[in-house]
């Protein structure tokens, strides 16, 4: 399970990349995924973009802007 300090520490395109994968899998929304691994929507948001993606709700994964 993730915790707050993979997501700080993680490799920002490994993140995206198994952010995108949970979402696909299990999840319909970035905020049921959040809540059901305990991880706070903001920082997930921030770190991504951090490296250039953003939450896209009608796909429901994280894209390049």
């Amino acid at each position: 399970m993730m915790n707050i300090e993979d997501v700080i520490s993680m490799d920002a395109n490994l993140l995206v990349s198994i952010m995108n994968m949970k979402l696909r899998d299990n999840y319909d929304s970035l905020q049921s995924l959040c809540y059901d691994l305990d991880l706070k929507e903001e920082d997930i948001v921030h770190r991504c973009k951090s490296i250039g993606y953003e939450y896209n709700k009608l796909h429901n994964q994280f894209k390049a802007f």
